[in-house]
């Protein structure tokens, strides 16, 4: 290098903002992660769909078994039925069924996906913490559920009422009672994304979960109700009532309570008390567990 010539001048390093983690921040990112999958828009949409079309599909037949005594009272001696209540509001919550496995699976797999793809890694190294990753996720599940299944109900109500009309089964919206099974819908479901959220985190593992969760709602409650039937044991009886899913959609049923099952809120109780203890344990992992 000659004395003419002169060093150049060191470019300095653009800055680089960093922000703080803030659950707002996190929030978002969870939104934005949830509702960018295509699974969650046809998932969301079908359920939708289904709860209506089993509204539309129940209430035509109770219209036809309005005109028809014998249909009529083979309904009405149904001990499901007649646990349920018969009513419009039956009539119209009675695709929570299917909402309740669409919405479990839903909301295990936003959890159990990250797993599986390693993206988890990138969540819990942008959020140290975890937790914080854990409560947003279970508010955009919870959120997404209460609004989906608000407005499938709600749509429900609109293209079922004639047909309910004509059955002599009108949706009396001044009536308590039906009023806190319309209510009981979407709050029952919003649990189990809750308790199907929990069980995700826990079991990490898409197949496992769903398979639980399966097990759950639907094979266990299945198997007692037989074996309620078939055995005089008062055991029987009492395990059948606490099952996740037969306590907590008792807060769906209207009319008289049978000795058999939990009073509405009671039976909700027992629900919300397995999902909020499964959510303490799957946050107690979440920060022990490596990822």
């Amino acid at each position: 290098m000659t004395a003419t010539e002169q060093t150049a001048p060191a470019t300095a390093a653009p800055a680089v903002t960093v922000h703080r983690v803030t659950f707002t921040r996190v929030l978002r990112a969870e939104w934005v992660k949830f509702r960018t999958l295509r699974s969650t828009i046809w998932t969301v949409v079908v359920t939708a769909v289904v709860m209506v079309g089993f509204a539309l599909m129940m209430a035509s037949l109770m219209r036809l078994a309005a005109d028809t005594p014998e249909m009529a009272e083979g309904m009405s001696q149904d001990p499901a039925m007649q646990a349920a209540g018969m009513s419009g509001t039956f009539v119209i919550t009675l695709g929570y069924s299917f909402g309740q496995l669409a919405v479990a699976v839903l909301a295990a797999l936003i959890v159990t996906n990250e797993y599986s793809t390693g993206m988890i890694r990138s969540t819990f190294a942008a959020v140290p913490r975890r937790l914080p990753a854990l409560w947003a996720k279970l508010v955009v599940i919870v959120v997404t559920v209460v609004v989906v299944i608000s407005v499938a109900l709600a749509i429900a109500y609109v293209v079922t009422l004639p047909i309910l009309d004509a059955a002599d089964l009108p949706v009396d919206l001044s009536d308590p009672e039906q009023l806190r099974a319309l209510g009981g819908c979407v709050l029952y479901l919003a649990t189990v994304a809750a308790f199907a959220l929990a069980v995700g985190t826990l079991m990490r593992h898409s197949a496992g979960a769903i398979f639980t969760l399966v097990a759950i709602f639907f094979v266990l409650p299945l198997i007692f109700s037989i074996v309620v039937g078939a055995s005089d044991a008062a055991w029987t009886d009492w395990v059948n009532k606490l099952l996740p899913s037969v306590a907590g959609e008792r807060v769906i049923s209207t009319g008289p309570t049978p000795d058999t099952l939990l009073e509405p809120w009671v039976g909700y109780g027992v629900l919300a008390g397995y999902t909020v203890v499964l959510l303490a344990v799957a946050a107690v992992t979440l920060k022990r567990r490596d990822a």
